[in-house]
């Protein structure tokens, strides 16, 4: 059975290093069957979490707006992708919202105590793309945790991550066909693996990619 991959861009920019990323994971997704639609938080409206606890009574977010399409979009998926730029070390507003508003599922999963699935446990899992100007190599920490812990409450396993920085302006990770052949390969695997769910996120961190005449230091390790 072909496999739904749901892209989600994170980033307020259209057309920018994250989106291109994204756009290719999906492409190695399709070249091994799976079905992809790819989504823009940018094109959605939603507010953020007023932590109004309407949640822990009903397991539901009680504010109507944009979130249910994005959020039933998710649950459908079953392999999810989110590419997200580096702000100020963390993720951007736009996907902070989104993140805040699945306390619903926080509240279903640890304060209701209800499964997210009641037919029984799903084979779901997700792949993380991040992409920064900084030199540090430390950009990723928060964006790794933040995710760890978000993926717990969908019920998704973490499958890996691909992380590039030093590139900043719109459309330079063209110019860094490494981390764009990463991309595919990485959407292939998301889509075709069907082993065990590892217990930590495959690791791909590009450093120093924008450095002049310099190949990029590619790192490979298992999050533990």
């Amino acid at each position: 059975m072909a496999r739904k991959v749901l892209g989600i861009s994170t980033s307020p920019r259209a057309g920018g290093n994250t989106d291109l990323l994204l756009m290719e994971a999906l492409r190695g997704a399709e070249s091994v069957g799976g079905i992809a639609e790819h989504i823009t938080l940018r094109d959605y409206t939603f507010s953020p979490c007023v932590e109004c606890n309407h949640c822990y009574r009903m397991g539901v977010c009680r504010i109507q707006d944009d979130f249910q399409q994005v959020f039933a979009k998710m649950l459908e998926a079953d392999r999810l992708v989110f590419a997200t730029p580096v702000f100020f070390m963390s993720v951007p507003a736009q996907f902070k919202m989104l993140i805040d508003r699945c306390q619903c599922l926080w509240s279903r999963k640890y304060v209701l105590k209800e499964p997210l699935w009641p037919t029984g446990e799903r084979d779901r899992r997700a792949l993380v793309i991040a992409v920064g100007g900084s030199t540090s190599r430390r950009m990723f920490e928060a964006i790794r945790l933040t995710m760890r812990y978000y993926l717990d409450v969908l019920d998704v396993g973490y499958f890996a991550n691909l992380f590039v920085n030093r590139v900043d302006g719109c459309g330079e990770i063209l110019k860094h066909p490494t981390a764009m052949r990463e991309a595919f390969h990485l959407g292939s695997a998301l889509a075709s693996f069907d082993g065990p769910t590892p217990s930590g996120p495959l690791d791909v961190a590009l450093f120093g990619s924008s450095a002049p005449r310099q190949a990029p230091a590619e790192t490979r390790s298992r999050e533990d």
